[in-house]
C-alpha cells in the first residue's frame, strides 16, 4: 500500500530542501562534478553510437576523450592567444574609437557638443573608464575564476570527472531508475523522457548552433578586415543561445566598429552589416529548426529570468545549472498544468 499523498509530500520536501541546502553551502566546491556531469551528458549519445558500431564502452571513451583533448591543445595553441590580445587591444582602443565618435558628433552637431557640452564629458568619462576599468574587470574576471575554478580543478580534475561519469552513464542511469518508488515509477520516466528531449534539443542543439555561427562570424568578420573580428564573433556565438541576441549585440558591435574602420566606405560597412544579416538568415531558418527543433519549450525570457535568479543565488554554479533547473521546471509546470486540467477544481462539479 502506497504512502498518503501527505507523507510522500513530506518526504519529497525534505529531499528537495536538503538538496537546495547542500547547493547553497558546496557552491563552488561541486564546480568540478558540475561540469563534469555536464560534459558527460553532452557526450554520452557520441559514446552510445560508438557503442552501436561494436566498439566497447571504454573503447568508445577513449576515442572521445583523445579527441577532445587534440581540440583542445588545438585551442590553446591557435585560438585563446589571439582572442586574449584582440580583447586587450580593444579595452585599450576603445577611448580613441570614442575620441572618433566625438569628432564625427561635433562635425555633424556642434551646437550640441561644445566645449562645456555634458555630452562630450560623458564620452569622454565613457572612453576614459573603460581604458581604466576594462583591464581591471578583465583581471578581476579571470582572478576570481581562478580563485573559484583552480587551473589544476579545470585542467585535471574536470576531465577526469567526465570520464569516469561517461564512462559508467548507463550503469548510473539504470541504478537511478532502479531506485525510483514503484507507483510513480513509470510517470517519473515519462517526465524524465520529456526533461532529457529539452536538455538535449537545447544544449546539444542550441551549442551546435552556437559554434556554428560563432565560428561563422569569427572567420567572415577576419576576412572582410575588421579588426577585432576574432571578438567580435566570440561574442556573438557565445550569447546565441538567446535568440535573436547574439546577432543584435555582434551586429552592433560589428557595425560600430566598421563604421570607425571603414568611415566613407560604404560598401565595407554595408558588407560587415551583410555578414550578420546572412549569419541571422541561417540561424531562423536552416540552423535552429534541423538542430535545436520547435520542441524545446524554453522561451527566451524565461531563460534570462532563470539565469538571473540562480546565478545571484548561486553564483557562476547557478548560472551553469539554470539552464537545467529551467528546463524540468518547465516539464513540472507542464505536467501540473495538465494535471489541473483533468482535476475537478478545472472542471468543476458539473462535470460529474
Amino acid at each position: 500500500m502506497a504512502l498518503p499523498v501527505k507523507e510522500q509530500a513530506k518526504y519529497w520536501g525534505v529531499t528537495i530542501t536538503a538538496f537546495l541546502v547542500v547547493l547553497w553551502f558546496l557552491g563552488d566546491v561541486i564546480l568540478p562534478f558540475v561540469l563534469g556531469g555536464a560534459i558527460a551528458y553532452l557526450l554520452d549519445p557520441i559514446a552510445d553510437r560508438l557503442e552501436k558500431l561494436r566498439l566497447s564502452r571504454i573503447v568508445s571513451v577513449a576515442i572521445i576523450t583523445l579527441v577532445a583533448a587534440l581540440v583542445f591543445v588545438l585551442l590553446i595553441l591557435l585560438v585563446i592567444p589571439t582572442l586574449i590580445q584582440q580583447t586587450a587591444a580593444l579595452i585599450d582602443t576603445a577611448p580613441a574609437l570614442f575620441n572618433q565618435l566625438q569628432t564625427a558628433l561635433t562635425e555633424r552637431f556642434p551646437q550640441l557638443l561644445d566645449a562645456d557640452s555634458t555630452i562630450r564629458q560623458q564620452l569622454i568619462s565613457i572612453g576614459n573608464s573603460i581604458q581604466s576599468k576594462g583591464g581591471d574587470l578583465l583581471n578581476g574576471l579571470l582572478s576570481s575564476a581562478l580563485g573559484l575554478i583552480n587551473v589544476v580543478i579545470l585542467l585535471v580534475v574536470v576531465p577526469v570527472v567526465a570520464f569516469y561519469l561517461l564512462l559508467d552513464w548507463d550503469n548510473m542511469t539504470a541504478r537511478i531508475d532502479d531506485m525510483l518508488p514503484r507507483d510513480h515509477a513509470p510517470v517519473v520516466r515519462r517526465l524524465a523522457t520529456q526533461i532529457d528531449n529539452t536538455l538535449a534539443s537545447f544544449l546539444r542543439g542550441q551549442g551546435t548552433v552556437c559554434l556554428i555561427l560563432g565560428s561563422y562570424y569569427a572567420v567572415a568578420l577576419m576576412l572582410a578586415g575588421l579588426n577585432f573580428g576574432l571578438v567580435v564573433g566570440f561574442i556573438a556565438g557565445l550569447i546565441s543561445f538567446i535568440p535573436y541576441v547574439g546577432a543584435l549585440v555582434g551586429g552592433v558591435l560589428a557595425i560600430g566598429l566598421a563604421l570607425f574602420q571603414f568611415w566613407g566606405n560604404p560598401l565595407m560597412i554595408g558588407l560587415i552589416a551583410g555578414i550578420f544579416a546572412v549569419g541571422q538568415f541561417l540561424e531562423g531558418n536552416i540552423l535552429t529548426p534541423k538542430l535545436v527543433g520547435n520542441s524545446v519549450g524554453l522561451h527566451p525570457v524565461w531563460l534570462l529570468f532563470a539565469l538571473s535568479v540562480f546565478g545571484s543565488l548561486f553564483g557562476f554554479v547557478g548560472m551553469l545549472v539554470a539552464v537545467p533547473v529551467a528546463a524540468v521546471i518547465g516539464v513540472l509546470a507542464r505536467y501540473g498544468i495538465e494535471k489541473y486540467k483533468d482535476s475537478r477544481l478545472y472542471r468543476g462539479l458539473s462535470d460529474d
